[in-house]
């Protein structure tokens, strides 16, 4: 798949320009490393497309690689391009987890787990709000 060629320019926005553009939802998920509550986007669109970040627009999902993983948030078992996502070690809530990002904004998305489908083997558990869906 070709890489969205806007990923790599870094967008860096004060707080208060984050809180201007997003919900207070998304505000919270994305700048502050909140999480919506589950099942809160169950409505995603099932038509061919792309999911990009709701900070900077940057493609991070094909259509292709969600699934429905049983948890009540999006799921995807590869993203467009490995260089779209940052990952980190989080270890809040006296667990051990792999947060994913938005290597463009920083933007939190969710977390990355061992546990999903073929090919990857990899469960992207992301924050819907954290996400807008393009459809091709």
């Amino acid at each position: 798949m070709a890489k969205d060629k806007h990923v790599m320019d870094k967008v860096v926005k004060s707080d208060r320009e984050w809180k201007e553009q997003l919900s207070d939802l998304a505000y919270k998920v994305t700048r502050k490393h909140a999480t919506e509550r589950a099942r809160t986007h169950d409505n995603f669109p099932k038509d061919p497309g792309v999911f990009r970040c709701v900070c900077c627009d940057a493609a991070l999902f094909d259509q292709d690689t969600k699934f429905e993983s049983g948890t009540g948030w999006p799921s995807f078992f590869r993203p467009i391009d490995p260089e779209v996502i940052g990952e980190q070690e989080d270890r809040k809530l006296f667990m051990r987890r792999t947060e994913v990002h938005c290597a463009r904004c920083d933007a939190h998305l969710g977390h990355v787990f061992p546990d999903g489908p073929a090919p990857t083997g990899l469960r992207y558990c992301l924050n819907g709000v954290a996400l807008t869906f393009d459809p091709q």
